[in-house]
């Protein structure tokens, strides 16, 4: 077994040796793991500690989201090579006590209604969550890893750099890479590695919620020792996670490699993909017995898009939105609810022009 300890009541910056928080080939490995080999690491939550049992919603306008996704690692696979398939088991994530969901101004999927900070701070304990800030309501459950990844090579760091530059320029809302708040500060990595914020076909930030323990993870590896890092812990999330945030909070991590040589050449596997044997969360989550579900479509304030998803699934979160601040609760509450708990599912893609996209909210949440 290898272990990465870090000190949860530092940053980031503070441990250089231990973490990162920007993707780059060159960053030094902490440890050395055979495939098969158990590696334990604690990790940071995603705002790198910045938000505590003492914030509050007026702290949040000065939080630094430079420092976003503190990971925990490189790890080097022994054996790992360009055009092998790297197999990640997740065995085990022990869940922090205190977790945090936040509307930051300028952040999430609806920053351009959502203008005014707030925080709920989450106590976990029991298999469950609650918060003050959003009373009556409680969230099982479902560890995951937001953001889990390898290094890509210097081909692949240019071949995405270019890409993401020249979306940029077409006006795409993309992070280019800053050296402000970079891990490692030294040069020339701070200024040319990826930001944490995008996930890519190296994995990262993918905020998948069914990536829980038990869960095999597949990258494709472009790095010799494919470079594996992990960060962003998540005690639960809704499939969406839409004001940006989910129950934000440190963990440890247990995982195990496998090497699959030379299969993601072989297979021309571009892109990570992921298996799992049993329900990856509850069941009465994962398919709600007792659920309250609104529908969006490619229509907004009575103009028609064309088989446009993205409109579909605002006005479903709105319409839901709408639908819970019913129930009592303030629309930054609602949000919040949204962004835990709420699942958005695509309902069809084919009846043009409106695609229907569903928000599928789990009613026993509420239940005491």
């Amino acid at each position: 077994m290898k272990t990465i300890e870090v000190d949860l009541t530092q940053p980031c910056a503070s441990e250089p040796t231990k973490g990162h928080n920007r993707w780059h080939p060159d960053i030094v490995p902490v440890v050395e793991a055979d495939p098969s080999e158990e590696v334990v690491m604690t990790t940071r939550d995603a705002l790198d500690g910045q938000i505590h049992s003492g914030t509050t919603d007026a702290d949040l306008t000065s939080v630094d989201l430079g420092l976003v996704h503190p990971l925990t690692g490189p790890v080097y696979v022994k054996g790992a090579e360009p055009g092998d398939l790297l197999q990640i088991n997740v065995l085990n994530i022990e869940p922090a006590s205190f977790g945090f969901t936040s509307i930051i101004p300028g952040f999430g999927f609806l920053r351009n209604i959502y203008l005014d900070p707030f925080v709920a701070k989450w106590d976990m304990r029991d298999g469950f969550a609650t918060s003050a800030q959003v009373p009556g309501v409680r969230i099982p459950e479902a560890s995951f890893m937001g953001t889990i990844g390898i290094a890509p090579s210097r081909a692949l760091l240019q071949e995405i750099t270019e890409r993401e530059n020249t979306l940029l320029q077409a006006g795409g809302a993309v992070q280019p890479p800053d050296a402000h708040g970079a891990v490692p500060a030294t040069e020339p990595i701070a200024s040319s590695a990826l930001r944490t914020i995008p996930p890519r076909e190296i994995g990262g930030n993918l905020d998948i919620k069914q990536l829980t323990a038990g869960t095999r993870l597949f990258i494709p590896i472009s790095a010799e020792g494919a470079l594996f890092s992990a960060g962003d812990a998540h005690y639960a999330q809704g499939d969406s996670e839409c004001c940006g945030t989910a129950i934000e909070m440190a963990c440890t991590l247990h995982v195990s490699f496998q090497v699959r040589k030379g299969e993601a050449q072989r297979r021309g596997i571009r892109m990570p993909y992921f298996e799992h044997d049993g329900y990856s969360n509850a069941p009465e989550m994962a398919a709600p017995h007792r659920y309250l579900a609104s529908v969006g479509m490619s229509l907004s304030n009575g103009i028609n898009y064309s088989e446009d998803a993205t409109t579909a699934s605002r006005e479903a979160l709105i319409n839901m939105i709408n639908l819970l601040m019913e129930r009592g609760y303030t629309r930054e509450q609602a949000y919040v609810i949204c962004s835990v708990a709420v699942d958005l599912k695509v309902s069809e893609l084919v009846d043009v022009p409106n695609f229907v996209v569903s928000a599928f909210l789990p009613l026993q949440i509420f239940d005491a």
